[in-house]
């Protein structure tokens, strides 16, 4: 899956971008692999964590495999568009980006852990792409939902960034951003690589470990 644009990708103006729409899209509340909700109420306790690492195929499917994430959804995130479909967002006239929504039981993977995988499975130094996918959509982004975890955010964003560049790395372009809405693609993307095995996966990491308990220190 990957959207290939001669022009250099670029966020839309908000006055520029598409309209959208007040639906919200219909999605089966069930996750495919595990059987839980991937839509509210969750259970208490839980925590949740946006994140965008390209693809949001691949990029779910390393979450959904992690002990302690109770459920992981992918949509649309930090864009002006409300609602809106996967070949709006495709279009690159929405500012969304691809992501995947994890909720996770603290008590038995830290949101450190959490942003380890985030970190380790993605390359966040390559702006507006990720691979072969090129686009807005396609950007690095964390999407914070409480503060503490926007102070880990950028703790190990600080800490990840020291060892790219000893390895010869540019600069890390991840965005940091607090509670954007977040909107559920449609049905067919939802654990897509679990419905279809021997789909389309672009995702790779750049082979840096990330450290973590320094962060939180």
């Amino acid at each position: 899956m990957f959207f290939m644009s001669r022009r250099k990708p670029e966020m839309p103006p908000i006055d520029k971008a598409l309209k959208g729409r007040l639906q919200e899209m219909s999605v089966e509340n069930s996750h495919y692999v595990n059987g839980n909700p991937i839509k509210p109420p969750f259970p208490d306790g839980m925590k949740r964590l946006i994140v965008g690492m390209g693809c949001f195929w691949g990029a779910e499917r390393v979450f959904w495999r992690t002990p302690g994430v109770f459920t992981t959804a992918v949509g649309y995130a930090a864009g002006h568009t409300p609602n809106p479909t996967y070949e709006e967002v495709c279009s690159g006239m929405t500012g969304h980006n691809e992501v995947v929504l994890t909720v996770y039981d603290p008590q038995t993977i830290s949101t450190e852990e959490m942003l380890r995988l985030f970190w380790e499975n993605h390359d966040p130094t390559q702006g507006m792409r990720q691979g072969n996918d090129v686009g807005t959509q396609y950007r690095s982004g964390i999407y914070c939902t409480t503060p503490a975890q926007m102070e880990l955010a950028e703790a190990t964003k600080a800490i990840f960034q020291e060892k790219l560049s000893a390895a010869g790395y540019g600069a890390v372009t991840t965005e940091l951003l607090d509670k954007p809405n977040f909107f559920y693609a449609e049905d067919y993307h939802q654990q897509y690589l679990a419905k279809n095995p021997a789909g389309y996966c672009g995702l790779g990491g750049t082979g840096i470990s990330c450290p973590i308990g320094v962060a939180a220190a």
